[in-house]
């Protein structure tokens, strides 16, 4: 099933590049940390889930890298920016071989199931 997005020939002209470069910089360095690192977690300070993940992937001895994007009360911007990109609506956001798999309890799946440690083989 495809995802809905808004069909870019349905976004004015006048706003399209404003949509298109919306906090950019951070979408960007999600990217390339996703590019770089066969697994990436990007979280944020004080929610309990991206802790959870990180746990997860330590006591399975998978080495990751971790991206924090502010807390609750601040950096919601660029959060919003992921959040529009990915399409997925919480955080964590993990992503092995640059493909996003989830949040914590996915990712929790994927370790349970020895499919995580497939896609790392």
């Amino acid at each position: 099933m495809a995802r809905l997005i808004l069909d870019e020939e349905q976004i004015h002209p006048a706003v399209r590049e404003r949509v298109a470069m919306y906090h950019r910089r951070t979408v960007d360095e999600v990217r390339e940390a996703a590019a770089r690192h066969a697994v990436l977690v990007v979280g944020m300070a004080v929610n309990p889930w991206p802790r959870r993940a990180r746990r997860l992937l330590a006591a399975a001895g998978i080495a990751h890298h971790y991206l924090e994007v502010g807390s609750y009360l601040g950096q919601w911007r660029r959060r919003s920016a992921l959040k529009m990109w990915t399409g997925w609506p919480t955080f964590p956001m993990v992503f092995v071989k640059g493909t996003l798999v989830g949040g914590a309890q996915d990712l929790e799946r994927l370790l349970k199931s020895g499919e995580l440690q497939r896609m790392l083989a």
